[in-house]
């Protein structure tokens, strides 16, 4: 099973601005209840919407449960589907936070790159999910807003090397319910870990032809 002995975490966040309920945080709950498997090791963690709260909780999350994959997950006020962010972005944070700061630099990581993909096809995964029974969109976007979100997905990416991912869901009830949400996490992620394990199967096959020369 290519899924078998995942360390996974799940960070959702926390209310902000007109959504009182975060509906990232009600999904996100909504998935620990329906869970991934015996075969993954699921954390959750709820995220404050506040810049130097992530700088400094992000990396303890990583080093502590040195995990395979992270997974964010953000509420967007003009969604209409669960999309798929295929990046982060460095620079361009000008919107302040729940404590009305926003960094000087407006930047995550000074001398980082500009953008980091993630090693996760997001298309590939959005295909499956949405050719499955599922009755939920899936889509897939290269802007998770320069605001906590993408704030948030480039620090995972630049501290995990790209192995994470951030999932944007919809307000409650606009169009799906919280079960509706978690549902579609749990499938999302599936075929996440399913792909996560090819890339460490190519990983090790590249590094066995290189050690065989």
């Amino acid at each position: 099973d290519s899924v078998s002995d995942w360390s996974f975490r799940r960070p959702g966040f926390q209310p902000f601005g007109e959504h009182t309920v975060n509906a990232s945080w009600v999904a996100v709950q909504e998935l620990e209840r329906l869970g991934l498997g015996q075969s993954v090791d699921l954390h959750v963690c709820e995220v404050p919407v506040e810049y130097k709260t992530v700088q400094s909780l992000l990396p303890q999350l990583w080093k502590q449960h040195q995990p395979q994959l992270v997974v964010h997950v953000g509420v967007s006020g003009i969604a209409t589907a669960v999309t798929l962010e295929k990046c982060g972005h460095n620079h361009g944070y000008k919107r302040v936070d729940n404590h009305g700061f926003c960094p000087d630099s407006q930047c995550c990581v000074d001398g980082a790159p500009d953008c980091i993909d993630s090693v996760i096809d997001m298309g590939l995964v959005c295909k499956k999910v949405n050719s499955s029974s599922l009755g939920v969109t899936v889509v897939v976007s290269e802007d998770a807003g320069r605001y906590l979100c993408d704030y948030t997905y480039y620090m995972s990416l630049y501290l995990g090397k790209g192995r994470s991912a951030f999932i944007h869901v919809p307000p409650l009830e606009k169009p799906y319910s919280a079960q509706d949400l978690g549902k579609a996490l749990q499938a999302v992620v599936g075929e996440m870990l399913e792909l996560m394990g090819a890339v460490e199967d190519d990983d090790l096959q590249r590094c066995s032809h290189q050690h065989a020369h």
